[in-house]
């Protein structure tokens, strides 16, 4: 070779350094991030505080009940929110991206593979799974709650929340081709109206009983648990209600980055949201009776049809936001090697991170329309929307434990301390919410096991593959000698090779040698790595080393939030030979040919199963086979492509 092929990144790489930026961006950046970070947490009030009363295990609407209910509100998005994800979470983040499979990716860059790493990856699957979850759980709850304020109004017109319910959702999901770019600008305001008239709204129901306040006073959080007894600690499923969208906030992070989001948190989201339970406990102080639907109870008869418009508008966007954080979820796994490769269409020339993935996006669809005529309701809904959020949440906290001592180098003394406290909180909610599986807290753990068993499965046996495979190849020394004694006919042109082994041939390879007995003047051996960041600056994208008899070896870096662009790799690979004054990669794209082995699992001839059950195989094969093609994936051109097929046992 004429130089080595390496690539590595130091842990200072790992956080990135604000740019200034002038005051008016500055600010459209905040409100931007109000409407695409906070649309979940802002429409928690439609049914967050009605859930704590509601049903067998709700406690009574009595003054003592709404102030600790209300108190453990306030505090529980102080600490969980405001503490654990504005102020320690974002301060974890992989090169300014943020999310579970980001905290995964950034323990993976300085960890060997290992059995301990082994269950880190289990532990974020598990994870990413549990999200999903919330993902077709959040626009059937958020939805239901809006629509179902037409009842409050007018009780006549209670047939018709589920049915117009399915229709918003239909048209929810049927726009999400178009991008969210164009809708996108109308967020932020939206929401920032909503929390405004939300804040408002609280505000008035204080005005007429100040006595709420006290809720502020986290003594009443206490003294709820030793009054209330074992429906107390029951009530914790309904105050984790108030923290969906959390993990939302920390994903989508890297869209906006630290400050734009504390500040529309702090200066708007927060207040408006202590302010809408403060309201709705002062109500529950004057009528105990408004229990059921505490958030349009606080609403004047007169603005009910306006309220319930604008509660479905921020619906909407907070279901958007979900949506379009699975889409950039099954990326994240897809690109990291834990799903296989599924269809995205980049919605947008300009901003990258805008994809839409069709067969995704009609499973979410099929997905959420059962799960709305199953439940039919947003009551029925929030004992299994606690659950998954719950579990996501105590997942997060035990990766950032685990990255804060791998990664981030925390002494032992302060994890203890912060993710001992926000662990001990969501352990809590964790169990007071498994209390309401057989009310609904099954459905997010079918949703999850549905989902991780995929991941899973496609992560142990794409493992397995490769070792197979791997197992099959030849070294690539050994093979230039060979050829080296036995030259074949050279036509000309270039060939590309994908490989996933720099020091080994690719079956492709060989496969193509043995049947063809030719090879082109050229030969690449392209290897698309995916690196633990999130983006690859464009200096470090291509590496090229020159081999012998017209061999060569390619080497291109993505981080796990891009797509790979293979023929302009070996433009940049030919750039890059031509720079050392001899271009041994020619760019020449019409004498340039992509050869791609399709691989076919079949079962071990021999009927026994090694790490892979019978089941699991069998999905493994069907996942393989319906995975979107490299052709398309990659972007090469279909007519210079030449695929070879080989089957491998598992």
């Amino acid at each position: 070779m004429t130089h080595s092929i390496a690539g590595t990144r130091s842990l200072s790489e790992t956080t990135t350094h604000a740019q200034p930026v002038a005051l008016p961006t500055f600010l459209a950046q905040s409100l931007a991030a109000l409407g695409v970070v906070f649309g979940d947490l802002g429409t928690s009030p439609l049914y967050a505080m009605q859930e704590a009363f509601h049903g067998g295990r709700g406690v009574l609407a009595t003054p003592e009940n709404a102030l600790g209910v209300a108190s453990l509100f306030l505090w529980a998005l102080v600490l969980m929110v405001s503490l654990k994800y504005v102020a320690v979470l974002m301060r974890a983040g992989n090169l300014g991206e943020g999310g579970i499979l980001a905290l995964l990716a950034l323990f993976l860059g300085g960890a060997k593979r290992s059995r301990r790493a082994t269950i880190v990856v289990a532990l974020a699957l598990l994870g990413t799974a549990m999200l999903y979850g919330d993902g077709i759980i959040t626009p059937a709850i958020s939805v239901l709650s809006a629509v179902e304020g037409l009842q409050v109004a007018t009780p006549a017109l209670q047939r018709y929340v589920l049915p117009l319910t399915v229709v918003i959702l239909v048209g929810l999901f049927s726009i999400q081709r178009g991008g969210s770019g164009r809708v996108g600008r109308v967020f932020g305001p939206v929401l920032a109206a909503w929390f405004v008239i939300i804040a408002i709204l609280g505000i008035h129901s204080l005005v007429q009983t100040p006595a709420a306040l006290q809720a502020i006073n986290p003594w009443n959080a206490v003294r709820f648990f030793s009054h209330a007894g074992a429906r107390g600690f029951l009530a914790l499923g309904a105050v984790v209600l108030c923290l969906t969208g959390g993990e939302a906030l920390y994903a989508d992070m890297g869209h906006f980055g630290p400050r734009p989001i504390r500040l529309a948190w702090y200066s708007l989201a927060l207040p408006a949201l202590v302010l809408s339970y403060l309201g709705q406990a002062a109500l529950l102080l004057r009528n105990p009776a408004a229990a059921d639907r505490p958030f349009y109870s606080m609403v004047p008869t007169w603005a009910l049809y306006p309220m319930v418009l604008l509660a479905t508008a921020a619906t909407i966007i907070a279901s958007q936001a979900l949506i379009a954080a699975v889409f950039s979820l099954t990326r994240q796994a897809v690109q990291l090697g834990y799903a296989p490769r599924v269809n995205f269409v980049h919605t947008s020339g300009v901003a990258i991170g805008q994809i839409y993935a069709p067969g995704l996006n009609w499973m979410l669809l099929a997905a959420t329309l059962t799960i709305v005529l199953v439940f039919r309701s947003s009551d029925r809904l929030a004992a299994a929307f606690g659950l998954a959020v719950s579990t996501t949440m105590a997942i997060t906290t035990v990766l950032l434990a685990i990255v804060a001592r791998t990664r981030l180098r925390w002494p032992a003394w302060r994890i203890g301390v912060i993710a001992g406290v926000f662990l001990v909180a969501d352990v809590a909610f964790v169990v007071a919410n498994a209390f309401k599986f057989l009310d609904g807290g099954w459905l997010p753990l079918v949703i999850g096991a549905g989902v991780f068993a995929t991941m899973w499965t496609w992560y142990v046996g794409t493992r397995l593959l490769q070792r197979a495979t791997h197992a099959r190849g030849l070294p690539i020394d050994t093979f230039l000698t060979s050829l080296a004694a036995n030259p074949p006919h050279r036509v000309r042109g270039v060939a590309v090779f994908l490989a996933r082994e720099i020091d080994v041939v690719p079956l492709v390879l060989l496969h193509h040698l043995k049947h063809n007995q030719v090879l082109h003047e050229t030969v690449v051996l392209l290897k698309v790595a995916t690196e633990e960041v999130p983006r690859v600056r464009s200096a470090e994208r291509v590496e090229v080393a020159e081999l012998s008899l017209g061999f060569n070896v390619v080497v291109a870096h993505y981080g796990f939030m891009e797509t790979p662009d293979v023929p302009g790799v070996i433009r940049r690979a030919a750039e890059l030979s031509a720079a050392n004054g001899r271009p041994f990669i020619p760019d020449d794209p019409p004498r340039t040919t992509y050869y791609l082995g399709r691989v076919s699992v079949v079962p071990p001839s021999t009927h026994t199963y090694g790490r892979l059950h019978r089941w699991r195989v069998s999905l493994f094969r069907w996942l393989k086979r319906n995975e979107r093609g490299a052709t398309l994936y990659f972007g090469i051109p279909p007519n210079r492509v030449v695929e070879l097929g080989t089957r491998v046992e598992l």
